[in-house]
């Protein structure tokens, strides 16, 4: 055998494509590598997208005298805060900072409540008609909102509801996507787990406090957040069924800038931005759970 083919013969432990990168490999890794950039570039311009209304509403706010009319606009803060001193004395701001607080924290406790409870009945106990019930409430969804407010004012004034605290909790006490999404947590639960505690001499509200709540504590972390952030931001059913500001939410003191003569606009934008903010504070510390919480509740909706 001559020299040159004992140095063109492979060595023992040599396997076919060692030593060369794939020309195929190579194509798929670059591929990948662009595809990843593209996804980038797109998540970066869909968050641009969504935080420009609020960087613009804050450069508005510190305008100075008909900077907000000015062509081309200027998209850089001027820092001129008088804007945000005069939006501050328009209104008794602490006071509708209290009330939504209360109006909100009292409606999510609510909420959570209602929820847990409807969500375990129509998810676990097993009755007659408890589909067709599911299907009746989940066709609520199918109800606009602003057909209702005329005869809820009606009824709300037949009951001296109007211009309470009341008013603004109680028919926001049960959300519909609220007992859906515990009841789908319920639906998907091992049957056994249940079974083997009413076993042991457990009853219903045990089994629920004990055993039910553990489980479906994601979907009530996300249903927190978005009733709080809901109730934070209700603007047209606080302004119709309340009169004074001892129980008005932020939302209907942001009114008090426009009137017969027109609107201040950079008062305005500033009062929006700081009446935003402590959302966006909310929203940010909680994240982690309002994503851990979609991620099992389409982990458990199917």
């Amino acid at each position: 055998m001559s020299s040159s083919t004992l140095q063109d013969a492979p060595s023992p432990g040599h396997k076919p494509g060692d030593g060369a990168p794939s020309r195929r490999g190579g194509r798929t890794a670059g591929a990948w590598s662009g595809w990843t950039l593209v996804r980038k570039t797109v998540a970066v311009l869909l968050g641009l997208a969504f935080v420009f209304p609020f960087y613009w509403t804050f450069v508005i706010s510190t305008a100075r005298p008909g900077g907000f009319y000015r062509f081309p606009p200027q998209l850089i803060p001027s820092w001129n805060w008088s804007n945000w001193a005069r939006a501050w004395d328009e209104a008794p701001w602490v006071r509708f900072f209290l009330n939504t607080l209360f109006i909100a924290s009292a409606t999510v406790l609510l909420c959570l409540v209602t929820s847990v409870l409807a969500g375990f009945a129509f998810g676990v106990l097993r009755f007659r008609g408890r589909n067709f019930l599911m299907l009746l409430v989940l066709s609520v969804l199918m109800m606009p909102g602003t057909v209702l407010i005329i005869p809820d004012y009606v009824l709300a004034t037949d009951i001296h509801w109007v211009d309470t605290y009341w008013i603004q909790i109680v028919p926001w006490g049960a959300s519909v996507f609220g007992v859906f999404l515990v009841r789908q947590f319920f639906v998907t639960m091992p049957q056994e787990i249940l079974d083997a505690a009413s076993v042991d001499g457990a009853g219903r509200l045990r089994v629920l406090w004990h055993i039910g709540v553990p489980a479906v504590r994601p979907a009530l972390a996300l249903i927190a957040i978005n009733v709080f952030m809901a109730s934070w931001n209700s603007f047209l059913w606080p302004e119709i069924m309340t009169n004074t500001t001892d129980v008005q939410p932020v939302e209907v003191g942001l009114s008090a800038f426009s009137s017969d003569v027109g609107t201040d606009i950079p008062g305005l934008a500033a009062a929006a931005t700081f009446t935003t903010l402590p959302l966006i504070v909310f929203f940010l510390l909680l994240q982690r759970h309002f994503i851990r919480g979609a991620l099992s509740a389409a982990g458990s909706v199917k």
